[in-house]
């Protein structure tokens, strides 16, 4: 099993006209959060049948493929990655996948938010049993790249999963005046997450927070809560706005 057996895999599933869609979708536009990155036109299932087929890929040839130009190509070396670090039986070995996978986003090639989510929940449970280790979420969530701020944010599902919500809540509280939208959906995406297995979680963290929520966010938190519910946190952000627009007003 070799790097080059698995970009051949790749470039034999490549479809052109998928290409042009993924380019579109994912942002790759002058400007855009995805710019420059290069698709071949793979689906997901494909670069996940080709992942399983490759799952033995010792970590230097992984690396080969995670700083590779094609979106797909690092995607499927991510899902190796996570596999191996699932199968990983001594704490040794996860480290070293970890610092592998960490130094993939900082370096830049872990660089849309397909590639942390596919990753980020998995390499989380690095983190859970170490408090000192959790330092590294604040360290990312300050950072200037958007993809460490998601990170620090989707670190935390492995969090939620094993029925630990405090530092969840605690970036989703400091995201709150994050400028990009992938961050506040992210934090939508992981409260949305807390308050399918303890609503109540989630209403506390609502009343302090939902007048001042980026509405993005809100509506992602709050997506399977009953109607009323909705519409009454909804309520509440749009009667703090408009207070804040008389009071503004009253200035003038």
């Amino acid at each position: 099993m070799s790097s080059p057996e698995i970009l051949t895999a790749l470039h034999e599933s490549a479809d052109p006209a998928r290409a042009l869609h993924s380019a579109h979708y994912f942002k790759t536009g002058r400007g855009q959060y995805g710019e420059g990155d290069v698709f071949i036109g793979v689906s997901v299932p494909q670069v996940r049948e080709i992942a399983r087929t490759y799952k033995s890929l010792p970590p230097a040839e992984i690396l080969e493929l995670l700083v590779s130009p094609e979106h797909e190509v690092r995607l499927c070396a991510l899902i190796i990655l996570v596999n191996r670090f699932k199968r990983a039986r001594t704490d040794v070995e996860r480290s070293e996948l970890f610092a592998l996978y960490l130094s993939s986003v900082r370096d830049g090639y872990v660089n849309n938010w397909d590639l942390i989510d596919t990753s980020a929940p998995t390499f989380g449970e690095y983190l859970l049993p170490d408090t000192d280790r959790r330092s590294l979420l604040m360290e990312l969530a300050q950072s200037t790249s958007l993809w460490e701020r998601r990170l620090s944010i989707m670190f935390t599902f492995a969090f939620i999963r094993a029925g630990e919500y405090d530092d969840a809540l605690a970036l989703a509280e400091y995201h709150l005046e994050d400028e990009q939208d992938l961050i506040h959906k992210a934090c939508g995406w992981m409260l949305r997450e807390i308050g399918n297995r303890d609503v109540k979680v989630l209403r506390t963290f609502l009343s302090k927070h939902a007048a001042v929520m980026p509405r993005t966010e809100l509506r992602y938190a709050i997506e399977k809560l009953d109607e009323d519910e909705r519409q009454a946190w909804l309520s509440a952000k749009l009667n703090a706005k408009l207070t804040a627009q008389l009071s503004q007003e009253q200035l003038y």
